[in-house]
């Protein structure tokens, strides 16, 4: 596989593209930067993928708004956007993608509502999450927090990488590790077999976070490049 988006069939005559490198999208950590201003640096940074999680009560109109702003920006740099947790939202403004949190709406409501193009991802805290959830029919798994989080209030444990190695021997779906994923922590994050990342603080709380996920960006397709090569040798 090479370093950018896996493109898969959908039986339907589509395909969906799976990002590689998700950053996600937060206006609480710092408060210099809006979500659209954020996912216009990072897509010229070389996300695949800008990940709108917006956790604040904010009225469904706003939601779709913001939403619809970093859909424009991520088309119009061959992004993709996804919509963390509201299936509403991504429906509304047709994005290609959502992220399904533990108490979402589950996997199969999810694809009902949005049809068999959309990429779904799950979410999972533990082995035997990440088990129940690629069960599902996920399109990929957002598994974590590996190294800890900041951005949660109640976090779940850290699951560190030997359960993400296990996870991402087993799993049937590309596996998106997740939890204070940093340019130097990658290398190791897909050695254990990790299909991608997400990254939210390493970015967003960056003095410039296009460079920042050009870093990521850099450290990403080294380590998948290296990763082709052992299995090659």
């Amino acid at each position: 596989m090479g370093g950018r988006a896996m493109t898969i069939p959908t039986g339907a005559g589509q395909a969906k593209r799976i990002p590689r490198l998700q950053v996600i999208t937060d206006e609480m950590l710092q408060t210099r930067l809006t979500h659209v201003e954020i996912a216009r640096l990072v897509v010229q940074g070389g996300a695949d993928a800008v990940q709108y999680r917006e956790k604040r009560a904010l009225s469904t109109r706003k939601l779709m708004a913001v939403a619809s702003d970093i859909l424009g920006v991520c088309t119009g740099m061959h992004a993709q956007l996804v919509v963390d947790d509201r299936v509403d939202v991504a429906c509304a403004v047709g994005a290609p993608a959502v992220h399904l949190g533990r108490n979402d709406l589950d996997v199969p409501t999810a694809r009902a509502i949005l049809g068999a193009g959309a990429v779904i991802g799950g979410t999972a805290n533990s082995y035997e999450e990440a088990r129940a959830v690629w069960s599902t029919g996920a399109d990929y798994l957002g598994v974590g927090p590996i190294y800890g989080t900041r951005s949660k209030a109640n976090p779940a444990p850290d699951m560190g990488l030997d359960t993400l190695a296990r996870i991402c021997r087993d799993s049937p779906v590309p596996i998106v590790a997740i939890g204070s994923i940093t340019a130097g922590r990658i290398p190791e994050v897909i050695a254990a077999g990790a299909y991608g990342v997400a990254v939210l603080s390493a970015v967003v709380s960056a003095d410039d976070p296009a460079e920042a996920t050009a870093r990521c960006r850099a450290a990403l397709d080294a380590a998948l490049a290296s990763r082709s090569t052992e299995r090659r040798a």
